[in-house]
């Protein structure tokens, strides 16, 4: 009986690998997702990022050697009066147009959202400023604001208001405010759309109680409507800082940052000097200040959004 009752011991064995349990952990299946964007990315952003901060400490002329200055070309922008001026032309476009985008585009999506007849077709023909590509948008607005067959001066010499028409991209002042108009019109309908569809996960049972409890209009989009909408606001406003103050299809083919370098910006002040300049280090330290005061933006976005409102 002793004998028996000391029965033998069974190893335990290890079970065997399973390829399908392995990639059902959370933690890999994560990280099989998150992985070729991720190198994809690197490859595509990242390389060239790290190229160009490389690039930007050399002397660097076309067809040439490049030669490692430092941070010499940092400091020559730094004392550049012109480099001055494209930081200014910069947040003046990039804060005047936002502004007016989140307005205009808030607006549009408050009237989107109502009931009316047409209303499906009405927001397909509002994305079309989005949808025409940047180049053939900027040709047809270099048309409507050329001196010489510019509609809108044709209309002002027709009514009399101004004989001879103004000149919308030789003066200085007029440039940079069609530009930002320009902009704008391109970038309403981004705002638009992505705020009517944050204004439909709004529930209307809010509406309804804060009309029962005696609330205007205004008061229901004030303390129902903008506060639900202020994270899609935040993701909206912040993705058009950045292609505002990176923008350069539409700035280079209607100004060239002329007249006078009035409308230079980050990226077309780096490329003139870049390539029409010849300076290749030059134009890659021009295009990398415009980093850390983008980051800064973000930063203090993001920082505004998560403190707690009273």
């Amino acid at each position: 009986m002793t004998g028996q009752s000391l029965a033998p011991t069974l190893t335990r064995r290890r079970p065997a690998f399973s390829l399908g349990r392995f990639l059902e952990r959370s933690g890999v299946f994560s990280w099989l997702m998150v992985g070729p964007p991720v190198a994809f990315m690197a490859a595509l952003v990242g390389y060239p990022f790290f190229y160009g901060i490389w690039l930007s400490l050399q002397n660097r002329p076309v067809a040439k050697e490049g030669v490692f200055v430092g941070l010499e070309n940092y400091i020559s922008a730094w004392h550049d009066p012109v480099f001055w001026q494209v930081v200014a032309n910069t947040f003046v476009y990039t804060i005047i147009a936002t502004i007016l985008k989140m307005v205009g585009g808030l607006g549009l999506a408050l009237v989107m959202n109502q009931d009316f007849r047409f209303k499906n077709l009405t927001r397909a023909l509002l994305l079309l400023p989005f949808i025409v590509p940047t180049v053939l948008s900027t040709i047809a607005w270099q048309w409507i604001l050329d001196p010489a067959f510019s509609v809108i001066n044709w209309a002002l010499i027709t009514t009399g208001i101004a004989n001879p028409g103004p000149s919308w991209l030789g003066n200085p002042y007029l440039a940079m405010g069609s530009l930002i108009v320009v902009n704008v019109w391109r970038g309403l309908p981004f705002y638009a759309i992505t705020l009517l569809a944050g204004l439909q996960t709004i529930s209307p049972e809010l509406y309804e109680a804060a009309t029962i409890d005696g609330a205007s209009t205004w008061e229901r989009f004030r303390y129902v409507t903008l506060p639900l909408l202020m994270p899609v606001i935040f993701i909206v406003t912040m993705f058009s800082v950045i292609f505002t103050f990176a923008d350069f299809q539409l700035i280079y083919v209607l100004t060239r940052g002329g007249p006078a370098n009035a409308t230079h910006v980050f990226a077309t002040y780096a490329f003139d000097i870049a390539m029409n300049g010849g300076q290749f280090g030059q134009g890659a330290a021009i295009a990398l200040t415009m980093v850390p005061p983008l980051a800064l933006i973000i930063l203090a976005m993001a920082i505004y959004m998560r403190a707690p409102k009273s």
